[in-house]
């Protein structure tokens, strides 16, 4: 396995000097947490729209066995 230094880059904005810095642990560690917990909100967002997908094709169905028409759902729905 190939282990890469992460980095960050520094410019003086006065100056324009620019300076490549290694990571702290710390910094490793505050963005693997970062990533982690946007991982989670992207999961979360998915099961949410997949619930919602869900209960709208399940109301579609029952809207359907009570008789009405695709067209009638659609003006219901807006």
């Amino acid at each position: 396995m190939t282990t890469q230094k992460l980095f960050k880059k520094i410019i003086d904005a006065i100056t324009g000097e620019e300076k490549i810095v290694d990571l702290t642990a710390v910094e490793i560690a505050e963005i693997q947490v970062r990533e982690t917990a946007y991982q989670q909100q992207l999961a979360d967002e998915l099961a949410a729209k997949e619930a919602k997908d869900s209960a709208t094709a399940s109301a579609v169905s029952k809207l359907q066995a009570i008789g009405l028409t695709s067209e009638e759902i659609a003006a219901l729905r807006g």
